[in-house]
């Protein structure tokens, strides 16, 4: 189940800056050296749609679960460009992007909600703020999509009931 945590809109991150460093970001063969599924771009695409998610999270100080193995692979190919991938961090975020896989502890100190499926909730309210208008989310069902063996992903009815959630609370005012 799903706890409702609403997110704070981009407190000491510039939503536009962010969209526009992810945008402007190279992502170089070494960022797919251990993300060998295809097609390409579609994987490029999730990774940026991540890229913007975590925006908005560290923006309020949340971590979001990763719903790719697609991307997490693409992701930890570009976090092994240190330099690029600081560079882009600082231009995106001000500050640098951590990576916190399962069983580290270190993301929020391992109390109530931070559990996997509270964190992958937790980005699909990142999503809802970064979504430009009319943009599909790969992010849900992408492995699926590139028919990885064992694929991640959020249910589509989990986003479905998220999203309903959102906007209650949004049309409540909350």
């Amino acid at each position: 189940m799903f706890a409702f945590t609403p997110f704070r809109r981009h407190r000491g991150t510039d939503p536009a800056t962010v969209e526009r460093a992810v945008d402007e970001l190279e992502l170089s063969e070494a960022v797919y050296k251990t993300c060998p599924w295809e097609p390409r771009a579609l994987v490029a695409t999730g990774l940026r749609q991540w890229l913007r998610c975590c925006g908005a999270a560290m923006a309020d100080g949340q971590v979001i679960g990763m719903p790719s193995h697609a991307v997490d692979e693409a992701w930890h190919g570009l976090i092994l460009c240190t330099r690029r991938y600081a560079r882009f961090c600082e231009r995106a975020y001000g500050q640098f992007l951590h990576h916190y896989p399962d069983g580290d502890g270190s993301a929020t100190g391992g109390g109530p909600g931070d559990d996997t499926a509270s964190r992958l909730g937790r980005t699909v309210v990142a999503w809802s703020l970064v979504a430009r208008p009319g943009e599909e989310c790969v992010l849900w069902d992408l492995d699926s999509r590139l028919g990885l063996a064992q694929p991640w992903g959020i249910p589509a009815e989990r986003v479905a009931s998220i999203e309903a959630t959102l906007r209650q609370h949004t049309a409540a005012g909350r």
